[in-house]
């Protein structure tokens, strides 16, 4: 069950992160809707963990993984217009 629920927060973060900080050269579909929340996810994990603000072993809630997935989409839109 851990797992589906990651993956139905992970979409969910994806969602509201493309819905804040929409973009033409961001990610599209669910597939890769989904994998952008679940890597904000564990983004702020990281992040949370490094500055003290998550125990070891805590993961983000949807809040979290909605703010790494922004940060994810930040650094995905800096690198696509390095490229164009």
């Amino acid at each position: 069950m851990g797992i589906l629920w990651t993956i139905i927060i992970g979409f969910i973060a994806g969602v509201i992160a493309k819905f804040i900080m929409p973009g033409s050269n961001e990610p599209s579909g669910f597939i890769l809707t989904t994998i952008l929340g679940i890597v904000g996810a564990f983004v702020a994990s990281f992040l949370g963990q490094a500055l003290g603000w998550y125990a070891p072993g805590e993961g983000a809630g949807l809040i979290g993984a909605v703010v790494g997935a922004i940060i994810v989409l930040a650094v995905w839109g800096f690198i696509a217009r390095r490229r164009a």
